[in-house]
């Protein structure tokens, strides 16, 4: 773990340039934030999909409550999402960012693993599901550092006018680590027996994090940190100059950027809450409220997934010719507009209309995601940016997006108004939209300010 440190804290030091990097270099970089986001959500993807075998591993009771059992640490890993933030963010912008994300894939990869080899109830009793918890929340705070310091990495890396697509690696890497999390666990419950299941097959999605995870770790240590930081820490070891000195970065974020912090808050509602009602909470909603069976609402889920990975490099693109906020704004008014009248159909009974509407909605969402990353990067100077996006990232994410599926299936139980989900998108549409407008559009600008 020492030459983690040692190496990244070389390529960090004042004085080591702000030449601009090669393309190996951020071939590299990119390379390696793909990575440490697909372990983060292959992981999600594969313990949403094996619950009911991991419940049954853990916990006692029927099939039912053991289920419940897994879901809850699965969204309990949510709840140490903003104090990651904190801690990731805050060593990202004084440390580095490749140094930051070098600890945060050895945490998570590793923390992913050892669910894999932990005994069961059977073995150890109560320990078990108390271990269990214990690696879902060190993943959680993990991972809280891993989307933000990636978009910081890629964002600071690229070419000015590549700034967009190079960052939309982030979020595709997540949709495809999601898809094939949910894929592999697919393929083992169609060849693995329940007996085979149970006692080893839902451990080989958790056991895969550790060489994926040494990989992303071996590529991040050949790269040195982005010139933008190098730029900030070359500024800040001079006798006079403080303005880039991040003593407590969150406090700098506070007094220095307020505005730029409550726009970044609302920028960030309707990827939290779109991403959940779109790509996860609609299995569930296809089956229970329009009667569809399992596998259906699956595979339309699926082709949604496949949409948004599909289309998220071409909005990166589009951001960089038309700007961010543009992309953003296109984004919001769509979801205000379409939302309501794409749930409408989607409830008129036709199984190949659902279908389109989710594939038109995966497409809808990757036009904001797409742009996300680069927008929230360009909101912060170098000083604050991994801390400025980990916040309003994390905390938009735990509050608005984890709960997303339990709050949906409440209110539409409570009221008997399957419309809930579309009410909530524009209501996200609508704050996002405000925020944007509120924002300025920083595609242009240097990024090492």
């Amino acid at each position: 773990m020492g030459t983690v440190v040692t190496h990244v804290q070389v390529s960090a030091e004042p004085g080591s340039g702000t030449t601009e990097p090669s393309q190996g270099e951020r071939r590299k970089a990119v390379v390696s934030s793909f990575i440490g986001n697909f372990v983060e959500w292959f992981d999600y993807g594969a313990y949403s999909y094996l619950a009911v075998t991991i419940g049954l591993a853990f916990f006692h009771g029927d099939v039912e409550n053991s289920t419940f059992m897994a879901f809850v640490l699965f969204a309990m890993s949510f709840l140490v999402r903003p104090f990651g933030a904190f801690f990731w963010g805050y060593w990202g912008d004084k440390h580095g960012r490749t140094r930051t994300l070098a600890w945060s894939i050895l945490l998570m990869s590793g923390a992913t693993f050892c669910i894999g080899i932990l005994p069961g109830s059977q073995s150890i009793g109560i320990a078990a599901p108390l271990l269990l918890l214990l690696f879902r929340m060190v993943q959680g705070f993990s991972a809280a550092g891993e989307y933000a310091g990636a978009s910081a990495l890629l964002t600071e890396y690229a070419p000015r006018e590549k700034r967009g697509i190079y960052a939309a690696v982030v979020p595709g890497s997540t949709a495809t680590g999601l898809l094939m999390g949910s894929l592999f666990a697919t393929v083992l419950y169609g060849t693995l027996s329940n007996e085979a299941m149970e006692a080893w097959g839902w451990r080989v999605p958790f056991l895969l994090a550790a060489p994926l995870g040494l990989i992303g770790l071996y590529i991040r240590r050949q790269i040195a940190d982005t010139p933008a930081f190098r730029k900030n820490l070359d500024r800040r070891e001079m006798p006079a100059g403080r303005a880039g000195k991040p003593v407590f970065p969150f406090r700098q974020l506070i007094i220095g950027q307020p505005k730029q912090l409550l726009q970044g808050f609302g920028i960030v509602l309707l990827n939290a809450v779109g991403f959940y009602v779109v790509l996860t909470f609609m299995p569930t909603y296809m089956s229970e409220q329009l009667g569809y069976d399992t596998a259906a609402a699956q595979f339309a889920t699926t082709l949604s997934l496949l949409t948004y990975i599909s289309f998220i490099f071409l909005t990166g693109f589009i951001a960089d010719k038309i700007g961010r906020r543009n992309t953003l704004i296109l984004a919001s008014a769509t979801f205000i507009l379409l939302s309501l009248p794409a749930f409408m159909v989607m409830n008129t009974g036709h199984y190949w209309l659902a279908v389109v509407v989710l594939i038109v909605m995966g497409g809808f969402l990757s036009l904001n995601d797409g742009a996300l990353p680069s927008a929230i990067c360009e909101l912060y100077p170098t000083a604050v940016r991994f801390t400025g996006f980990a916040l309003v990232f994390n905390v938009g994410n735990a509050f608005f997006g984890g709960p997303m599926s339990a709050v949906n299936t409440w209110l539409i139980n409570s009221t008997g108004n399957t419309m809930w989900p579309a009410y909530i998108l524009m209501g996200a549409a609508a704050i996002a939209l405000g925020a944007v407008l509120w924002s300025r559009d920083n595609s242009k600008r240097d990024i090492a300010y």
